[in-house]
């Protein structure tokens, strides 16, 4: 069975900067997916960052939100299980409870970013940007 735990949260000025890690640990599979999550009080949760792990299609391997392309960093050491999600520039509308989720395989890229196709899920770290 697969175990995520998330860390690395906490609160921010808005233009801060935060780095999310989450550990794994169950994964017998040489090839899955693994993401982050986010979710605010009254919202649906919402696939911010998605990592193809083991995968050959290296141009297809990351999607993000467009909401933090181009500010956020997803990551993975594969030797350690070690999922990250670096944040820049961070801004009020960011806040909300991260979850580290994994999926066996790959799929599509529209599906990466829908929660349905993950079956693991950390605990969630809360994070907070002030303005």
């Amino acid at each position: 069975q697969v175990q995520l735990v998330e860390s690395g949260g906490g609160s921010v000025q808005a233009g801060g900067s935060l780095r999310l890690s989450c550990v794994a640990s169950g994964i017998t599979s040489t090839t899955y997916t693994m993401a982050w999550f986010r979710q605010s009080p009254g919202k649906v949760r919402e696939g911010v960052a998605s990592i193809e792990i083991n995968s050959i299609a290296l141009a297809d391997q990351i999607v993000y939100a467009a909401s933090v392309q181009g500010r956020f960093t997803i990551s993975e050491d594969n030797a350690s299980h070690t999922l990250t999600l670096q944040m820049n520039s961070l801004q009020p509308e960011d806040s909300a409870m991260y979850y580290c989720a994994y999926a066996t395989g790959y799929y599509r890229t529209p599906s990466r970013l829908a929660a349905h196709i993950y079956t693991a899920w950390g605990q969630g770290t809360q994070v907070t940007v002030s303005a």
